[in-house]
């Protein structure tokens, strides 16, 4: 059974930072993209950042534009990625998902794992 852990959310505020891992099992992650997405209150759900396979032991990170700078993902292995959260802002506050994907993928319907998502909270 595939299964997608995520840890580090919580409540923080603006200029602060937090740290999300996910740590992934139950089949190989080898050349899957791990990455992140987010879901704030009354919106859909988006990209936030992904590390896609390039060769054994590399990985292409990509972001979204709003998080440029200031959000930084890498990837530990095949199956732990992480992402360095910085100058967090109050529209960084979203429930913020763990996902995998065969292949490179940065829109939603590539992903098909998906973690619970922790509450990221940024006060003003």
């Amino acid at each position: 059974q595939v299964q997608l852990a995520e840890s580090g959310g919580g409540l923080v505020q603006a200029g602060g930072s937090l740290r999300l891992s996910c740590a992934a099992s139950g089949r190989t992650f080898s050349n899957y993209a791990m990455g992140w997405f987010r879901q704030a209150p009354g919106k859909e759900r988006e990209f936030v950042a992904t590390t896609s396979w390039v060769r054994t032991s590399a990985y292409l990170a990509e972001y979204a534009d709003s998080v440029k700078g200031r959000f930084t993902i890498s990837r530990e292995n095949a199956t732990m990625v992480y992402m360095q959260m910085n100058s967090l802002k109050p529209e960084d506050t979203a429930v913020y998902y763990c996902a995998a994907a065969n292949g490179r993928a940065t829109l939603e319907r590539q992903y098909e794992y998906w973690g619970q998502g922790p509450q990221v909270t940024v006060s003003s």
